[in-house]
């Protein structure tokens, strides 16, 4: 009955949300489909799996290639669809792995709401809300389903990612929430009103955290390669069909079946065609860019790393900006109470009001744990009759209470909010501070604070000490950024001068300069020039940080934001790469691209170094297979004008492609790589493959025409020579983009140059392969021009390096300036 989804049953009143819904009532509502059925966000299905490698452009050329040479024979020359056979297989069989891989993370990762029933609250998926649950929630919930307020205390809601209003909306019972919104402050409950996609909030929150999809640098320019080599086939197979055909006025002499072949000029045309055709299809490129995303998916899933955008992988890699909190980053979530330094002579009862305060927050943060966990609890003729849940906007929390001595209100928060600045409190705080410990402020409140001026004024009654532990693994982790050119920004909302001190301990650079947020320049330039240039801000507001990670990409920065709580969710939707704790909220975790299940902030380096592994070998991959792409391209053309026989049958392709780049491509695409990524993917590929393939291309044909020695039909020995000299040429290609050079790459390269000359000194690969090696004088012609062709090669290449680095010099150079700039100024 989905028509009853989307509105509220009659039958159940509002006034009963202490109980919840009955078992039988969930029943009852399971049983006619009013369920919370969106589907989880996880990896792509089997289906779309085994669609996405199967039915593919490439594969749908290479199938009608195949079928020519089904009709025509031998089976030998249809060995190039039993490739794409076994990659489309290892492709899916990979994919299958990653999501697996993925699933698990995500069942780990998932919200799970607490709902009423019976009336106790229970866990439960988001898919198990049925209509008219209630579901509890408190700061760092994400609104799970659309649903009417029935308690609230305190309760504020940030709704920006569904209206684009940025502050918090205050709500009170029979207000609506909306899904994909989240709880910034406060507790309460609301009543799932509408639940899986009857609403129209709900299909917003879904489309928002189907996330805005990274954008992929190498899939948009694979995309774009891969559409100009599919409009080049079409002119080029025409031009070489006809010169084969018509200008050798070979059309209309008769065919013969031979050994269940076709022979005859026509047969030997078409299958020179699809051996061209073949050719230029870069048939494993797309394939190796699957297949090192799904081991990268992989390889992260072992270190906890949920990975919920593939692209993501590259996006780290291109980052040059982490901005990241103090807390849970460089220094441990749990805290110790060190010291409560009392002061006004001991008039309040600082320690009792202390205590009663972390009694009275039923969501304790960190920092009030460890002093419920020191303090014990408080006496029993405290009650409380009013709270207010922290905000990281107001930056304090505070409960009013019922007391033999009166009503009392306290309050506890940030030194340099709560106190006069020129105070000796506010000195005093910030005295020990500096030391590396977080200091918060117990005042007694002038107003109650649930009023509209609370808290008014604060008579500072003690300062509360707490001791921060630097994590272990904090200082490698920045020092393996600092080696990889990636700047790190502490962002936090404590104190600024204690957050550097916990910097400073941690030797990062700039630390001894931090930045009070509050102090920053309002103007939008001013504001992103102060970003770029400190290292260490503090009292940052959410909002402040959203705009300082915007500040950064205004300035050229790739940017990916860490963060683990409520204040981070704007950070982390604005920033290049959002990266969130496990152990966080779960509003930070569904707007994150990756999420640190471990709670390590260690584990980041390990992510960047995975995307520069990938980036890095499919920029590899991608010069060899396009390579290939151009000198078949210039084959096929200069064989079309010259109006003589194409050397090769498509045996010959397979051959050549599988020895040179073919299973060297699937070891290069997975092998360690620590190459900085860089922006210019495809002009940077473009460089290395347009040049080397002309010139491989050009070497073949030489090599062609010199044997051929004027006929216009080769003979085995012909064909060979020109295998040869392809292979050598090609095989070169590789050795230069296979460096650095380490003993694996060695033996690969020895084995496929094994593999070539197996096929060409044995008398199997010899018949199989229909190659003749007994014309010295051939094969020397074929080795003298491939070693002409390498020098060439070499030279392009040595000459192209020095200008990429000449580039590279003035581009540094041009982004010192501005930093200096912004450093005088």
């Amino acid at each position: 009955m989905p028509a009853r989804g989307d509105q509220q049953d009659p039958a159940v009143s509002v006034l009963d949300h202490d109980h919840g819904l009955t078992a039988a009532q969930v029943a009852e509502r399971v049983a006619d489909g009013r369920t919370n059925d969106v589907p989880v966000r996880a990896s792509r299905s089997i289906g779309a799996i085994v669609r996405g490698n199967v039915l593919t452009r490439i594969n749908a050329m290479i199938a009608v290639l195949f079928a020519v040479i089904a009709v025509i024979g031998p089976v030998q020359d249809g060995l190039f669809a039993l490739v794409i056979v076994v990659n489309t297989l290892i492709g899916i069989a990979q994919e299958l792995r990653a999501k697996r891989t993925l699933d698990k993370l995500a069942i780990v990762n998932a919200a799970h709401p607490r709902v009423v029933r019976d009336g106790a609250a229970t866990p439960v998926t988001a898919q198990e809300i049925v209509l008219d649950d209630v579901v509890e929630c408190a700061q760092g919930d994400q609104v799970v389903v659309d649903g009417t307020v029935v308690a609230a205390e305190g309760l504020e809601v940030d709704e920006s990612l569904l209206t684009g209003e940025a502050d918090p909306v205050l709500k009170r019972p029979g207000d609506a929430v909306m899904s994909g919104s989240f709880i910034v402050a406060g507790t309460g409950r609301y009543r799932a009103a509408k639940v899986g996609r009857h609403a129209y909030a709900a299909r917003l929150a879904e489309e928002a955290s189907r996330f805005s999809l990274v954008h992929s640098e190498l899939r948009s320019g694979i995309n774009r390669i891969l559409t100009f080599i599919t409009w080049a086939l079409f002119p080029i197979g025409g031009l070489l069909i006809f010169s084969q055909l018509a200008l050798n006025g070979q059309i209309g002499i008769e065919e013969s079946v031979d050994g269940g072949q076709i022979t005859g000029p026509v047969a030997d045309a078409l299958r020179g065609t699809v051996a061209a055709l073949v050719s230029m299809i870069p048939e494993g490129l797309v394939l190796l860019v699957s297949i090192a995303f799904a081991v990268g998916v992989i390889r992260l899933g072992q270190q906890k790393c949920l990975v919920q955008e593939l692209p993501a992988i590259e996006g780290l890699a291109r980052v040059d900006v982490v901005c990241t909190d103090k807390t849970g980053t460089l220094t441990e979530n749990g805290m110790r109470l060190a010291e409560v330094r009392e002061m006004g002579g001991g008039a309040d009862p600082a320690r009792t009001a202390l205590a009663a305060l972390a009694a009275a927050d039923p969501r304790p943060n960190p920092s009030v744990a460890a002093i419920a966990e020191a303090l014990g609890a408080p006496p029993d003729d405290w009650s409380v009759v009013a709270r207010a849940p922290f905000s990281s906007a107001r930056k304090w929390s505070g409960a009013s209470f019922a007391t033999p001595e009166g009503e009392q209100h306290w309050v506890l928060g940030a030194p340099d909010v709560l106190a006069p600045p020129s105070g000796p409190e506010a000195a005093e705080a910030e005295r020990i501070g500096a030391e590396g410990v977080r200091v918060l402020l117990l005042g007694r409140a002038g107003e109650r604070v649930d009023g509209p001026e609370a808290p008014g004024p604060v008579r500072p009654a003690a300062l509360v000490v707490l001791d921060q532990r630097l994590r272990g693994d904090a200082k490698d982790a920045l020092d393996y950024f600092a080696g990889q050119g990636v700047q790190v920004k502490i962002v936090s909302g404590d104190n600024a001068v204690s957050v550097g001190a916990v910097a400073r301990a941690v030797e990062l650079p700039g630390a001894r300069e931090p930045r009070d947020a509050r102090e920053l320049p309002t103007a939008q330039e001013a504001f992103a020039d102060e970003a770029d240039r400190a290292t260490v801000f503090g009292r940052v507001t959410p909002e402040q940080k959203r705009d300082l990670v915007r500040g950064l990409r205004s300035r050229g920065r790739t940017v990916a934001m860490t963060g683990d709580g409520v204040n981070d969710v704007l950070a982390l939707k604005e920033a290049d790469i959002g990266v969130a704790m496990g152990s966080g909220s779960p509003a930070s975790r569904a707007v994150a691209q990756i999420v640190l299940l471990g709670n390590r902030f260690s584990a980041l380096p390990a992510v960047v170094a995975e995307g520069r592994r990938v980036i890095g070998n499919i920029e590899r991959v991608a010069n060899l297979f396009l390579t290939k792409t151009v000198y078949s391209m210039t084959m096929a053309t200069v064989v079309s004008v010259l109006a003589v026989a194409y050397p090769f049958f498509p045996r010959h392709a397979t051959l050549i492609n599988a020895v040179t780049f073919g299973i060297p491509s699937f070891f290069l695409a997975l092998a360690p790589n620590t190459e900085r990524a860089r922006p210019g993917f495809v002009r940077r590929t473009l460089r290395l493959a347009v040049p080397s393939g002309l010139i491989a291309g050009a070497a073949a044909v030489t090599t062609y025409l010199m044997v051929l020695d004027g006929r216009v039909v080769p003979d085995p020995a012909d064909r060979t020579a020109v295998v040869i000299t392809l292979c050598a040429t090609t095989l070169w290609v590789l050795l230069l983009v296979a460096k650095p050079y380490v003993w694996w790459k060695t033996v690969l390269v020895g084995a496929m140059v094994g593999l070539l000359l197996t096929a060409l000194l044995t008398p199997v690969g010899q018949a199989f392969f229909a190659l003749d090696v007994s014309a010295p004088g051939k094969i020397g012609v074929a080795l003298g021009v491939a070693a002409a062709a390498m020098a060439l090669i070499t030279a392009v290449r040595l000459v192209d390096d020095r200008l990429i680095a000449r580039e590279e010099s003035r581009r540094e150079a041009a982004e010192r300036v501005p930093s200096a700039s912004g450093a005088e100024g």
